[in-house]
């Protein structure tokens, strides 16, 4: 018992970064704020195996949908920072959420510590056919030429899409109304129906169809490079220089896990990333798969703040 009792006494006073010598000691939980089947989701489920060869330990996958991810976001900030419990997001949730939504509960950049990047996707401006542009230069002319503002769709007040418009109505000095919209199917209808004139939205299949068929015109994509996801589509920073609206999806953990730990989870993810044949399965959800240091991560949820807060405060948007 006195052996018992004084290996019990020497782990309470050790490290975090001794402690962590040993991770994973169980199995990692890995908080998902979406339900099952969207493409967040997807992505944890396709990383969920190859991440569990590399750490040795079983990897769950939790859904834990609401409140725009705010529930598994406060989750995660208040568990063990042990590196057991990861959060996969989306950028906008700590870029965007905390500004938009009173009370989150969460500090985006405080509260967690970045652990790995693993997709990028950009945003896709969209017109309704009847525009007379067949490229963004032309349609922000026509644009400026209106009498009234030219109404434009967003998924929802706060949402990525609709940041997205607002910061390219800013750079471009044009006068454009938002209309919102509940989720990105009604948006998508709103946009051929003709009863909006822009849409900046993530792609999907039905996107991506209708601008097949000629009822949607592609003008450009919202990455500052050209996108493999969109090919021959000119980016936004293309006509107007230094724009960007790219999203991402990384995990991130609790706030001063210690970094042994955060280091072989990043390992980990960008070793299941690195097989062309997960490439391939991410290119099918959408997404573009990508790696990065922690380090790095951080730095983007950095510039994503200063970006994402300016145009809060600016177009003064308060979440529904």
């Amino acid at each position: 018992m006195k052996h018992l009792l004084f290996a019990l006494a020497a782990a309470l006073i050790l490290p975090p970064a001794a402690v962590a010598q040993g991770f994973p000691a169980r199995p990692v939980r890995m908080v998902v704020p979406y339900p099952a089947g969207g493409t967040t989701d997807l992505m944890a489920r396709a990383l969920q195996e190859p991440m569990q060869k590399s750490l040795g330990q079983p990897v769950v996958v939790e859904n834990k949908p609401g409140a725009s991810g705010i529930i598994a976001a406060r989750e995660v900030a208040r568990a063990a920072p042990d590196g057991h419990t990861l959060l996969f997001i989306n950028s906008g949730i700590v870029a965007v959420t905390p500004f938009v939504v009173k009370d989150a509960g969460f500090d985006g950049v405080r509260d967690f510590a970045p652990v790995a990047l693993v997709s990028t996707a950009p945003l896709m401006v969209v017109v309704n056919p009847s525009v007379p542009a067949t490229d963004l230069k032309g349609f922000l002319d026509h644009v400026k030429q209106q009498p009234n503002p030219v109404p434009f769709a967003s998924a929802g007040t706060g949402s990525f899409g609709h940041l997205a418009s607002e910061l390219l109505a800013r750079t471009a000095g044009l006068k454009m109304t938002h209309v919102p919209y509940k989720g990105q199917a009604p948006t998508t209808n709103a946009i051929v129906a003709g009863e909006v004139q822009m849409l900046i939205t993530t792609a999907s299949a039905a996107m991506n169809g209708f601008i097949a068929n000629g009822k949607l015109r592609l003008l450009a994509v919202t990455s500052p490079e050209p996108s493999p996801l969109a090919p021959g589509a000119p980016t936004v920073a293309s006509v107007l220089p230094g724009y960007a609206a790219e999203t991402w999806f990384g995990f991130l953990t609790t706030a001063g896990t210690p970094a042994d730990a955060v280091g072989k989870l990043n390992d980990a993810v960008n070793r299941a990333l690195e097989s062309p044949e997960m490439q391939k399965r991410f290119s099918g959800f959408g997404v573009l798969a990508r790696t990065a240091t922690p380090a790095r991560v951080g730095a983007m949820i950095a510039e994503d703040v200063a970006r994402w807060s300016a145009v809060v405060r600016e177009n003064n948007i308060r979440a529904d």
